[in-house]
């Protein structure tokens, strides 16, 4: 069995797409696609006293561009903008000073061309500090037919890969066509994102779709406690 997911790449995401990293055997950052403004690909959210904040990387991205092809614009600072926002509201956790020069060198030594290279980076590093071993590829870097539509771009993507089964955000039920991965043989799972347990957070009410970082800077090194792919560790869906 080879379990496979693929997403498109996103800045400091939360929990759940590290979860679905952690679920698959094989994760396609799915980057030759059209590049979303106002979207996940360039921006997060993290807690403020006053309430969630985004946090956003300028780029010179359009909707007339492919996720690969769109620059990071490091006029602004962005990155050591974003480091000073997230030491400010988060001097306070609990193991902010433990990962205080984790987080600091991560943004300050940032200066990749590309948003994609940007978002694989801090995906990468805190991979490495959840314990996340999931090998990533590009799609970019895959010879299949890109002028197919959406279901069949996916399936010719998995074939190539060998996937027997597909992992999927539920986002994607709106337009993927499950008859397809029937008749190809893939079994086509639905992430569930429900049942997320709370963790100490800074600033009431608890929000779950908010960056990693918060879970890491509240919890530490228990993180992973709070995310469904190391607590199912046994379950089917899971290494």
């Amino acid at each position: 069995m080879k379990r496979v997911a693929i997403l498109q790449p996103n800045y400091i995401p939360w929990k759940g797409y590290f979860d679905i990293i952690n679920m698959v055997d094989l994760f396609v950052l799915y980057d030759d696609v059209q590049y979303t403004v106002r979207d996940w690909r360039n921006r997060n959210m993290i807690k403020t006293k006053t309430g969630l904040i985004w946090l956003t990387i300028p780029t010179d991205g359009s909707v007339h561009k492919i996720i690969k092809d769109v620059k990071v614009i490091y006029d602004e600072k962005w990155n050591s903008k974003h480091w000073k926002a997230i030491q400010l509201n988060y001097a306070k956790a609990p193991f902010f000073k433990e990962f205080k020069d984790f987080f600091e060198q991560l943004y300050l030594n940032t200066k990749e061309t590309y948003l994609w290279e940007v978002d694989l980076k801090f995906i990468m590093e805190i991979n490495n500090l959840l314990g996340i071993k999931t090998k990533i590829v590009n799609s970019s870097d895959l010879n299949y037919n890109r002028n197919l539509k959406k279901t069949e771009r996916l399936i010719e993507i998995l074939n190539l890969v060998g996937a027997t089964h597909y992992l999927s955000g539920p986002s994607a039920k709106n337009y993927i066509d499950e008859e397809l991965f029937v008749k190809a043989g893939i079994v086509l799972e639905w992430m569930d994102y429900s049942g997320y347990p709370e963790y100490p957070q800074l600033y009431p009410p608890f929000v779950h779709t908010v960056s990693i970082v918060d879970l890491i800077l509240n919890t530490g090194k228990d993180a992973p406690k709070y995310m469904k792919s190391f607590r199912n560790a046994e379950g089917s869906q899971s290494h």
